[in-house]
């Protein structure tokens, strides 16, 4: 094989696991006209169009998914070749491509970035931040992060943090207005702000729990989101009452005054989050260097 057969292959191997020829590019230091040229020469030798584009996304044609079926496990077992060299070497690179929550990427991972690039430079973290329990094998992910009642039965899991408590909560300012609500079936006469399920679209509905009777409430109001920070941005500026993790930026602001938890005596926790990978790939070097950051293990406990 010819060096620009393989770099051809390479190409269009990016661009089908980051269906997006602007993060390919990014991915293999080249501009997006000249991955585009360099597809469209793949496609002329082999004489198939091989990616169907528009101007949102691009997918594997047929011919395209049967070509990546056949060369992307051997170009997994090149880059775990050259990782299990580099391990034994001591040295850890290539790329890391991680599917995870809103939540973990913003109390675990962006906190330790830094630190993991300071014994690791040469690895690229590819982080994609997805509430919607996204398929990490059909989207090309070497492991995910969700909660732990989330995850498929045969995938490896790693705990990185404790169980998640769930709190109801409202500005001050919310409460001297309209009042406290003493049980969960008081909340329909509150105005709540609502999350949309990122999956199929519909609204979360808040679950409940006091001495083994639970609750499912609907609830309703002005706000509706699937991102935490507009959610407690809405509570703080008085819009009604939110339901978060409290673990995800909200315990700071009980602290300071600015949000006063209400149904306490009815909260529930869910499992902590994990890391997750198949049970049947052999975990890189990289993977386990990223592990060991997340939960502070050496070389990472003194940074």
């Amino acid at each position: 094989m010819r060096g620009s057969d393989f770099a051809e292959l390479k190409a269009f191997v990016a661009v089908v696991e980051r269906q997006s020829f602007a993060r390919a590019a990014e991915h293999l230091g080249l501009s997006p006209s000249a991955l585009s040229q360099t597809i469209r020469q793949l496609e002329g030798r082999i004489g198939a169009r091989l990616l169907n584009r528009t101007t949102r996304s691009v997918a594997p044609s047929a011919s395209g998914e049967l070509l990546y079926m056949r060369i992307a496990p051997l170009f997994r077992e090149m880059t775990d070749a050259v990782a299990e060299v580099s391990e034994a070497t001591g040295q850890v690179s290539g790329t890391l491509r991680i599917n995870t929550l809103g939540i973990a990427a913003r109390t675990i991972i962006a906190p330790r970035l830094a630190r993991f690039h300071q014994v690791h430079p040469d690895v690229i973290l590819d982080i994609v931040v997805d509430d919607s329990l996204t398929d990490i094998v059909a989207g090309r992910f070497d492991a995910g992060i969700r909660v732990g009642g989330k995850l498929e039965k045969d995938m490896v899991a790693v705990r990185l943090t404790p169980d998640l408590n769930m709190v109801a909560v409202a500005s001050p300012d919310y409460l001297a207005r309209w009042g406290t609500p003493k049980s969960p079936d008081e909340l329909h006469q509150h105005k709540c702000i609502n999350w949309r399920l990122q999956m199929d679209g519909r609204y979360y509905r808040w679950e409940f729990n006091k001495q083994g009777q639970r609750l499912e409430v609907a609830v309703e109001g002005s706000v509706v989101t699937n991102h935490a920070d507009i959610g407690i941005a809405a509570a703080l500026n008085g819009l009604g009452i939110a339901y978060h993790f409290e673990r995800d930026g909200v315990g700071e602001l009980l602290a300071q005054g600015r949000l006063v938890q209400v149904l306490a005596d009815w909260s529930i926790s869910r499992p902590g989050l994990f890391l997750y990978y198949p049970s049947r790939q052999h975990r890189p070097a990289l993977l386990g260097a990223f592990i060991d950051c997340l939960l502070d293990r050496k070389p990472f406990d003194q940074l």
